[in-house]
């Protein structure tokens, strides 16, 4: 599941998407993503961190993005924040591991059903950038892939 601090980053990322010539403030983001501040906060400086949003101190200061919206995806922020996009350890591809509890990778009886959901999940992910939702050509995305 999605947790509240990938929730509240996707939000406030599309608001700056919304306006990627500016500045905003983090109590300005905080209001438009209806996220508590000092947890957006956090956040911010975790997404600044890693390089995903830039931030200038002073009256004229603020959060941007530190790149174009159209190229962060919804899935680069998820692993940023909340790890791997797989259900299990061994269907991850950055982070693989064979589950502690798995007699055999091969003989698995799951395996598979993860593997094509984390396949699944990761070209949705992937392809749907802040761009995409600051734009609302999130139905068009969907209705394409469904119609594949």
């Amino acid at each position: 599941m999605l947790s509240s601090k990938a929730r509240y980053a996707l939000r406030a990322l599309v608001e700056l998407a919304r306006e990627p010539a500016s500045q905003i403030t983090a109590g300005e983001l905080a209001l438009r993503a209806d996220a508590p501040r000092k947890f957006l906060e956090a956040i911010l400086l975790e997404l600044a961190r890693r390089h995903i949003v830039v931030s200038r101190r002073g009256k004229l200061g603020g959060y941007a993005l530190s790149r174009a919206p159209e190229s962060i995806s919804f899935a680069e922020v998820i692993r940023v924040l909340d790890g791997p996009l797989a259900l299990a350890p061994c269907v991850s591809r950055l982070a693989f591991r064979k589950c502690e509890d798995c007699p055999d990778l091969a003989t698995c009886s799951i395996r598979e059903a993860l593997l094509r959901a984390r396949d699944a999940t990761a070209q949705v992910l992937e392809t749907y950038s802040l761009a995409t939702a600051a734009a609302g050509n999130g139905a068009e995305i969907f209705t394409e892939a469904s119609s594949a």
